[in-house]
């Protein structure tokens, strides 16, 4: 496994590819990872990699290992629970395993407490797997959001809502809005929030997303290869976790 640069970007970026990749084996792979996970096998771990791309694979032999490695064993628990419980265990053990591995990198270069500190807080900006694969993460950033409206925070979820007194001098100044106009400001505001279920994160906004039938949670269209043509012909969309379920019953 080769380590990344020294500075705390460069470790961060390390961080963020590898859990892109896991996400992805949790989410929109599930189906495959959950095909390699056989409890017949020897003990398998999931790896993420700077690249983004994952393998489910037997630990390295060496005892010592040079760099920590993931939990062990996670294809034997596979038929033992219900499949969402046994991808979130196996979520909780990755965060782990990612949060041990961007530390020791840190302790190996050298990081002092400001730069663990930078580190930590730059990690700690993104959702975690386990709120990712159990749909929390979405929860949490809306909790946020009702928070920091009713503060009258400037956050970027609250920065289109007006304040009630601001909002009452200028409504003579201003020609009432169309029903549409505010209804579409609103969609806009609560999918400003939303996370994709397979990525993580809230960006492409101008992006086409689609909305699970089953769990309710969105996607970009990239991240479960569906497009705005091949969607129009979908009447109840069932996102990768919600088949992989649906098939292991």
């Amino acid at each position: 496994m080769e380590a990344p640069g020294r500075s705390v970007e460069e470790i961060f970026e390390d961080f963020r590819g590898r859990r892109a990749a896991i996400i992805k084996a949790l989410t929109t792979d599930v189906v495959d990872f959950y095909s390699q996970c056989d409890p017949e096998k020897e003990n398998l771990c999931l790896y993420g990699l700077p690249n983004e791309q994952w393998e489910v694979n037997l630990p390295v032999e060496e005892v010592p290992p040079e760099l920590p490695e993931p939990v062990l064993g996670i294809n034997f628990a596979r038929d033992g629970m219900q499949e969402k419980d046994w991808l979130s265990l196996v979520a909780v053990h990755s965060d782990s395993w990612l949060l041990a591995l961007a530390f020791y990198f840190g302790a190996r270069f050298g990081f002092d407490k400001t730069d663990r500190r930078r580190l930590f807080n730059m990690m700690n900006d993104l959702p975690t797997i386990f709120e990712v694969v159990t749909g929390t993460a979405k929860k949490q950033v809306k909790e946020k959001s009702s928070v920091s409206n009713n503060s009258g925070s400037k956050s970027k979820s609250s920065s289109k809502v007006r304040a009630p007194e601001a909002q009452s001098r200028q409504t003579k100044a201003l020609q009432p809005r169309d029903e549409d106009e505010e209804v579409e400001e609103q969609e806009e505001d609560e999918h400003g929030d939303t996370l994709c279920g397979a990525c993580g994160e809230n960006d492409g906004i101008d992006e086409f997303w689609i909305c699970c039938d089953i769990c309710e949670r969105w996607f970009h269209g990239k991240c479960v290869k569906i497009t705005p043509a091949r969607a129009d012909h979908i009447k109840h969309y069932k996102c990768p976790s919600c088949s992989s379920n649906k098939r292991a019953r």
